[in-house]
């Protein structure tokens, strides 16, 4: 039996999401979209265009959505060589590849941001595999990354847990019958989480390691 220990990056791993809040603000504020940030916030987890639709709406002018991405990329690449893990991530990484875990990593970060991802979070020695936006048609919500994810160790869904910290996350390992654990340093509440499915919700990396054995990674899934 395989067992597979999925994570998100952004928000969940590394503390990003309020970096991708404000240069996704400054992309659309250049273009000339007045967003609020709040809104954008529970935005973020969503590959590129769909975010753009779910902030914009699917009548919005697609032939921006190219630039309106590129201008983020660049913002948010001045950020790369400086990008802050989560307390503990490596660590929670690390406790469950020893425990025989294969840790996949499932973003809907492109692969040039995930490398700075995994820099950041300097884990790559508990890291079996990634699944990136670039690697699926369709990312979160939708369960695509995940069951590409479980693909690339040959793990059944029931022999999986995924750890994020969006409701696209939860809703993702739902349709793909993944137990899912939710970690609220995204910034996301306990009561949106948990009403997206996860089965347990925990304060950040830190607060799951302390609590690995009474959590469902305790018994599999």
């Amino acid at each position: 039996m395989t067992r597979a220990a999925l994570f998100d990056v952004d928000g969940t791993l590394a503390d990003t999401n309020h970096l991708h809040v404000v240069c996704w603000w400054e992309a659309l504020r250049q273009a000339g979209h007045d967003v609020a940030m709040h809104d954008i916030h529970h935005a973020i987890g969503l590959p590129g265009e769909g975010l753009l639709a779910h902030l914009l709406g699917e009548g919005r002018d697609t032939g921006q959505d190219d630039a309106l991405s590129a201008a983020h990329d660049t913002l948010y690449g001045t950020y790369f060589d400086r990008l802050p893990p989560l307390e503990s991530a490596a660590g929670l990484l690390r406790a469950l590849h020893g425990r025989g875990w294969r840790v996949v990593l499932v973003t809907s970060a492109k692969d040039h941001e995930l490398e700075a991802l995994r820099r950041a979070v300097d884990a790559d020695d508990a890291i079996t595999a990634t699944a990136s936006a670039d690697d699926v048609s369709q990312g979160k919500p939708a369960p695509d990354p995940v069951r590409h994810a479980l693909g690339l160790v040959g793990a059944d869904p029931r022999d999986a847990v995924f750890v994020g910290d969006t409701v696209w996350d939860m809703k993702a390992a739902a349709k793909a019958g993944v137990t899912s654990v939710g970690l609220l340093c995204g910034g996301i509440s306990r009561a949106d989480l948990e009403e997206a499915g996860a089965r347990a919700v925990y304060a950040n990396p830190a607060d799951l390691l302390a609590d690995l054995d009474r959590s469902p990674f305790a018994s599999g899934a």
